[in-house]
């Protein structure tokens, strides 16, 4: 009988390494696990089942085939009549139902026991190990997450509707959302003439009920529009409201929204997002009338804490798939990744990826304490939008470099990382471009420099010694912002550099910590990846933070 030849011959033969699957996203990634190692033993093991599965081939493949198979808009049925339905390849189903059960879009406001006092961080890190397969199917989660804390300004709405969002069991009917077991909430805020000018908006609401309004108008992104409801703002009498508008009614009848297309997106192609126009269509006030913006910016915050931690996901499985491929490519005898100017720049690399990792979940754990303690609150305020801004502009440019490491397979579909290249500059677009988060962050310098003072404490005290010279760096770019705003930047990127790097000293990682202040902080003009000091050891850097699987 003959046998088939070896899966290790072949790959020698074709110096081409075996694909990167079953390498449990979780357990290969140091940084994480000690940044996690105080948790309870049974989070850990969530997050371990996590992580087996996001790069197993079964995950992988329902990640490629929901990539592929876009949504599509069904607006009429056969006899003429408005239907108003997307429908979504049955593998996106199947990514919802795994993402909702493991509570991407409620763990943050459940009480669960051994996640009590730090149920963001502990959602966090589950949201950044799933963004490692397919970003698409995680806006739905981050604005259903988002939408409590909008809610919130509404007792008797938030009350209604609390069971069905914390709900876990994926109900993908197309019914009233009463009938169903669960629910997801999507957004519709940007306008054709407003963009990310929330003032200029144009949809109008007028009051019917205690609480009810009748909204008309249109939005030119409305994400996920198979959502049950959606949050959108709508100019009252008053001012600017924010509204919870249901997708159907009780009857089961539309609720007046017309999707009149859906963008063809360049990336999380899984994902739809309609235009749409709506009139006689009914939506519920959450907070006072005139408070639109005050309620929103809260969700916006939260999805804007999601962004950095997709961010950060991405680079990191795509980078983490990069070094699987240099480890079996040989190149004049030996590994690539052992090349120097390779050795180099991935190592350069890996120092952005931990950094960002580590800024994103440090974010989320001042979530949890910013409540009783106001440097976390401090923190939380300043450094969300910060992170947001940093993780989500570099994470397009490392990619490509990642891409260009691995050479001309990455530009090929067959391979994850060309998914993720398309998926990264989403994060840098939803809920605030580089400018408006660098507007937001210059809002404190002009009107609560305390929140500054309280978050210099924190960053000084895990930058100790290392960071006295980037205090005098920040306090002049702080200066400067106030003579002229266009410098913004300057400090908001600043910020993250700082913020980063003491996050890595206060995780133990002193040498990579080294490695990241002197290059970022202390360093001239980068332009690139591969400009790492000799002194730091390049080869012990990509094995620290990827190593190699056993």
């Amino acid at each position: 009988m003959t046998q088939a030849p070896r899966t290790d011959k072949i790959q020698a033969e074709l110096n081409q390494p075996a694909p990167y699957s079953g390498i449990n996203a979780y357990r290969s990634d140091p940084l994480v696990v000690d940044a996690t190692a105080g948790l309870p033993r049974a989070l850990k093991e969530d997050f371990e089942a996590i992580g087996r599965f996001v790069t197993s081939a079964e995950a992988q493949e329902l990640a490629r085939m929901a990539d592929h198979g876009a949504p599509q808009l069904r607006s009429h049925g056969p006899r003429g009549e408005r239907l108003d339905v997307v429908e979504f390849h049955p593998a996106w189903h199947a990514l919802m139902r795994r993402s909702m059960g493991a509570g991407l879009h409620s763990s943050a406001w459940e009480t669960i026991e051994g996640e009590r006092g730090q149920s963001h961080r502990a959602r966090a890190v589950r949201y950044y190990l799933t963004a490692q397969l397919e970003a698409g199917h995680l806006a739905p989660m981050t604005m259903t997450s988002a939408s409590v804390a909008a809610m919130a300004a509404a007792p008797v709405v938030q009350k209604e509707w609390a069971a069905k969002i914390l709900a876990r069991k994926y109900d993908s009917t197309n019914r009233p959302w009463m009938q169903k077991s669960a629910v997801t909430i999507g957004m519709g805020l940007t306008e054709k003439q407003a963009g990310s000018d929330l003032r200029a908006t144009v949809t109008r609401a007028e009051r019917v009920g205690e609480g009810i309004y009748r909204l008309g108008g249109h939005k030119w992104y409305l994400s996920a529009p198979m959502s049950d409801a959606f949050i959108m703002l709508a100019q009252t009498r008053e001012g600017l409201g924010c509204f919870l508008v249901p997708r159907l009614l009780e009857d089961g009848s539309a609720n007046g929204l017309r999707f009149q297309r859906l963008k063809d997106t360049l990336g999380n192609r899984s994902n739809a997002t309609a235009e749409v126009e709506f009139s006689e269509t009914f939506g519920f006030a959450l907070g006072a009338p005139d408070a639109g913006q005050r309620t929103i910016l809260d969700m916006v915050t939260l999805t804007r804490l999601d962004g950095a931690l997709a961010a950060a996901g991405t680079m990191r499985a795509a980078l983490a798939e990069t070094v699987h491929h240099l480890r079996g490519r040989q190149v004049g005898g030996r590994a690539l990744i052992a090349q120097p100017l390779m050795t180099r720049v991935v190592a350069d690399m890996a120092l952005d990826v931990a950094a960002a990792t580590a800024l994103a979940l440090r974010v989320a754990a001042a979530f949890d304490r910013a409540g009783e303690s106001a440097e976390d609150a401090a923190y939380a305020r300043l450094m969300t939008p910060v992170a947001k801004y940093w993780c989500a502009k570099i994470a397009p440019m490392l990619i490509a470099e990642a891409m260009e490491a691995m050479g001309g397979n990455s530009y090929v579909e067959d391979w994850a990382i060309a998914r993720h290249y398309r998926a990264a500059p989403a994060a840098a677009l939803g809920e605030g471009g580089g400018n408006v988060l660098a507007l937001d962050v210059l809002k404190v310098v002009a009107r609560g420099k305390d929140l500054f003072e309280q978050l210099f404490a924190v960053i000084g005290r895990d930058l100790g010694p290392a960071g006295r010279k980037t205090f005098d760096v920040l306090r002049a770019a702080m200066s400067l912002c106030e003579r002229d705003e266009g410098s913004t930047r300057l400090l908001v990127e600043q910020l993250a550099l700082a913020g980063a790097a003491a996050e890595l000293y206060r995780l133990g990682a002193g040498r990579l910590a080294d490695a990241f202040l002197e290059s970022r902080l202390a360093g001239g003009w980068r332009a690139t990846y591969g400009m790492l000091d000799s002194r730091f050891d390049s080869a012990q850097i990509v094995d620290l933070l990827y190593p190699a699987a056993r």
